[in-house]
């Protein structure tokens, strides 16, 4: 199971790695956090997260415990404090620029996409190579001839770029995005990319994830 380091910049003072699944539960968290009534539900305990999340208390307890937040004996967290944590925690606070890299359908849906906003992520553009494809976009974002990128990435200082290219294109664009300065890189397309070690990246695969489904809905004989 990879671990991931928390940047010490980032939370004040280094923490041990951070366990990739509990990264991925931290989000969950905090969108059943967001359902609550606050009206009614001023504090929130471990053992109610995980009842209604399908967890363990203590999974829960030492997920959140990664936030810093601690919570009070027979009372538990307070749920707007909580949901804080967990945004700044995740960076959700510091909103980041990122740059879109093919037009396609899968392109055009993800810039389409307005709750990206929620999560501290802000699609700036869209830049695809054929001419087709370029001008206004959805949600008045533009899409840009392929060349225009490298000096937009400069100009704006955009770290992130998302990859929705076809597979034989990933490569070229991931070189690309490392030339210009980017340090992340969320990949939708259908190809492992290599980048150097100080650039991360998230690999997205459809076909994977549906196999996974396929093969579970098959095991249960529907």
């Amino acid at each position: 199971m990879e671990n991931l380091p928390i940047d010490p910049a980032a939370g004040g003072e280094e923490r041990a790695p951070i366990a990739e699944p509990t990264l991925r539960r931290l989000p969950v968290y905090h969108n059943y956090l967001k359902n609550l009534d606050s009206s009614k539900t001023h504090a929130i305990s471990c053992t109610q997260i995980a009842q209604d999340l399908h967890l363990t208390p203590i999974q829960v307890r030492k997920d959140l415990a990664c936030t810093g937040i601690v919570g009070k004996p027979k009372t538990g967290y307070d749920t707007q404090a909580l949901r804080l944590a967990i945004e700044d925690f995740l960076g959700w606070n510091n909103p980041n620029d990122a740059l879109l890299f093919g037009a396609g359908h899968l392109g055009l849906a993800l810039l389409s996409y307005d709750g990206f906003a929620s999560y501290g992520l802000d699609i700036v553009a869209a830049v695809d190579a054929d001419p087709a494809k370029q001008g206004a976009g959805p949600r008045d974002k533009k899409i840009l001839p392929l060349e225009k990128a490298a000096g937009l990435i400069r100009r704006m200082h955009i770290k992130i770029a998302i990859i929705a290219v076809p597979e034989a294109a990933a490569q070229s664009i991931a070189d690309l995005c490392v030339s210009c300065g980017i340090k992340a890189i969320w990949n939708f397309a259908p190809a492992k990319i290599t980048v150097p070690a100080d650039v991360t990246v998230q690999h997205e695969n459809l076909a994977s994830s549906l196999a996974v489904l396929s093969k579970k809905l098959s095991l249960r004989g529907e």
